[in-house]
């Protein structure tokens, strides 16, 4: 016990805590994007898997991180806009069009893995590139905090800064109110000259390239490799981050930080030889909890308006 104390006291914990955050706030601000505008995207788990898959083959085939990390975004970008076309041209269930979208990612991007390296479960075998983790000199000179904040991954920063970028798109730009004002009402939007299937559409692609960072942080910069169904919920969790931190970029973020949180936890624990089929548990315990949390908490708000 006194190891993960000491364990959870490091900075080194604290590390793992934004490294593994990575891909969640990434989700979530996906999550949000969509939701402000009224279309809750469930296909975030598959267009995260899509990125992943397709980050590492192209960077193979290229040579080159950045040109996977493009792959893996447009991969990640059609998939949003085949949900968008699904649910506003054809009028398809949105939560339907969702689930078809992440059962097909999940499949195709297993036939595809064993059609080009011959194996089912990771592309081990195939040589792929990741993209590079930052030193920042003057962080690094901080005590104690730059242990804490120095060397990430590129898109580990990338995902903190886009924080802040989407809060000011929802709060301050035109765009960002036409979401808001389609996400509430879209009638309303509509009998002042908004179109609600473009800004519905516009979300969902900005959505869209949120996972597509997410998934892409999975295979080439979490590993270095694509493994069947990687994302492993983190989709999921990140749509509960979103609704923990309501339309709030910077409450997603806190949002995705706790379930982060809860991962790096399950890490440390392996330490005293739990189970890791119990601590990997621990950061659908945390969604759970925090999701009865939130829901008795916006009744106990409605109990009191009434």
């Amino acid at each position: 016990m006194n190891s993960v104390l000491r364990g959870i006291l490091s900075t080194q914990f604290v590390y793992s805590i934004l490294r593994v955050s990575t891909p969640l706030i990434f989700a979530t601000l996906g999550a949000l994007l969509s939701d402000v505008s009224g279309v809750i995207n469930i296909a975030l788990e598959g267009m995260m898997l899509m990125s992943a898959f397709w980050g590492v083959m192209v960077s193979a085939w290229t040579g080159s991180a950045w040109m996977g990390l493009l792959a893996g975004v447009v991969s990640s970008i059609l998939l949003a806009l085949a949900l968008a076309y699904f649910h506003l041209n054809l009028k398809t269930d949105l939560i339907l069009a969702g689930i078809a979208l992440n059962i097909f990612s999940s499949g195709f991007t297993v036939s595809l893995l064993f059609m080009i390296s011959g194996d089912k479960g990771s592309s081990a075998s195939v040589k792929s590139y990741v993209l590079p983790r930052l030193n920042i000199p003057f962080l690094g000179k901080i005590p104690i905090l730059g242990d804490m904040i120095n060397n990430h991954h590129v898109l580990t920063y990338l995902a903190f800064l886009s924080v802040f970028l989407v809060q000011y798109l929802i709060y301050k730009t035109p765009l960002g109110l036409k979401m808001k004002a389609v996400g509430e009402n879209p009638d309303a939007a509509q009998s002042v000259g908004v179109s609600v299937i473009r800004v519905k559409y516009i979300a969902l692609i900005l959505s869209g390239l949120m996972a597509g960072l997410g998934g892409a942080f999975l295979s080439m910069g979490y590993v270095s490799w694509f493994a069947r169904d990687m994302t492993n919920g983190r989709g999921f969790i990140g749509l509960a981050a979103q609704a923990l931190g309501g339309h709030s970029a910077i409450g997603g973020m806190l949002g995705a930080l706790l379930f982060g949180f809860a991962e790096a936890l399950s890490y440390t624990l392996q330490a005293i030889q739990l189970p890791s089929e119990i601590t990997n548990m621990l950061p659908f315990i945390f969604t759970i909890v925090a999701l009865i949390i939130y829901a008795r908490s916006r009744l106990s708000k409605l109990h009191a308006l009434r």
